[in-house]
């Protein structure tokens, strides 16, 4: 069975936050927002006079935490209580994710995706991060109901930390590498294709144009490179999520990512620096030890770590138990080309001790 789930409409210009009320007013007049300090201040004064202009009522509240079960429920209430027709959320990951998943509990809710960075694909993406309050995972949950609009701001993106883009350019390409193994077993395989192909398009956007657009955001420039970039990072990644195929082939990388964000010693890594990491523990096992000299290289391009930060008490140790903490389903993992064992794990988490 071919599956695709995807937001009901896009769109994405540079100073769109001085028009977000003309794009809800067709929705909704009466909204709740859920945003971050930080991104709260990127978006305004223009997005508050735009909604006042429109004619739209709203309250607002901040996630300040991760997206946690209890976030999700406090929201879910709040919704409720002042009898929201529409959520915005405006944020990264953590708030967009927040909001889908108060979305898809509520049938008759409107949710809009507002991206202030371009550091994840979760504007679009058909699941929700769920965390625990310390920011380990615990699930990523299949959104029941998808986003009624994704708004973008090349503005907005533009002055944030060049670091965003460089960690969603590589959350980005990981799809690629994790998708791509799966077709030497299933080549047959229609959703799978398309993922792949999906995938190959980001690829192939961020080997043209990815130093530009990098170079673009950190002298905070709006240009075409940086404006194709962003689309690749949130809908190209995001549409390549969304195709989905009886058998699950979830990401290797992105196993491993969810075992790092339970080290306390790895918290200030964003979200792709730890898909990058993972990227090279991915390569390592499932190329004997040497990884693939393109992805290296892309890896170094966009600053990811290619060793594990210090980690409290014996080091060795250490790295054996997060070998061995590491999840990935057995179903799924049949369907790669090479073996997943905590042995070579352990053996790949290892090499990256050695300078890349």
């Amino acid at each position: 069975m071919l599956a695709i789930k995807s937001p009901r409409a896009y769109a994405h210009e540079p100073g769109l936050r001085a028009r977000t009320g003309e794009f809800i007013k067709p929705y909704a007049t009466h909204i709740r927002i859920l945003t971050s300090p930080r991104a709260w201040q990127a978006v305004n004064p223009q997005l508050t006079q735009s909604l006042s202009e429109n004619g739209i009522r709203w309250e607002i509240e901040y996630l300040t935490g991760e997206c946690t079960d209890a976030a999700i429920e406090t929201l879910k209430q709040n919704v409720e209580q002042q009898q929201a027709e529409l959520l915005l959320a405006i944020g990264g990951g953590r708030v967009l994710d927040a909001a889908k998943a108060v979305g898809s509990q509520l049938p008759a809710l409107k949710v809009v995706n507002f991206a202030t960075v371009a550091a994840t694909c979760a504007a679009w993406s058909p699941i929700a991060i769920i965390y625990n309050a310390q920011g380990g995972h615990l699930r990523s949950q299949p959104l029941g109901k998808m986003p009624d609009l994704v708004l973008v701001d090349s503005e907005v993106i533009a002055s944030s930390d060049v670091r965003y883009l460089k960690a969603g350019i590589v959350d980005a390409l990981a799809k690629y590498y994790e998708f791509y193994p799966y077709l030497r077993n299933n080549p047959d395989d229609l959703a799978l294709d398309l993922k792949v192909m999906t995938a190959q398009r980001a690829l192939d956007v961020f080997r043209e144009l990815g130093a530009a657009a990098v170079s673009a955001n950190a002298q905070q420039q709006v240009t075409p490179a940086l404006v194709k970039v962003i689309d690749a990072c949130i809908v190209l990644a995001g549409l390549a999520n969304s195709v989905r195929d009886v058998l699950p082939t979830p990401g290797f990388a992105h196993a491993i990512h969810n075992r790092l964000t339970h080290q306390p010693e790895l918290h200030h890594w964003l979200h792709g620096e730890k898909v990058g990491f993972s990227l090279l523990v991915q390569s390592l096992v499932e190329h004997s030890g040497v990884p693939d000299a393109e992805l290296l290289a892309l890896l170094r391009q966009y600053d990811m770590p290619l060793t594990l930060a210090p980690l409290t008490g014996d080091r060795a140790a250490a790295i054996r138990t997060l070998a061995e903490q590491i999840k990935f389903p057995a179903a799924s993992a049949e369907r790669l080309p090479f073996r997943i064992t905590a042995d070579a794990l352990e053996q790949a988490l290892l090499a990256t001790e050695n300078t890349f």
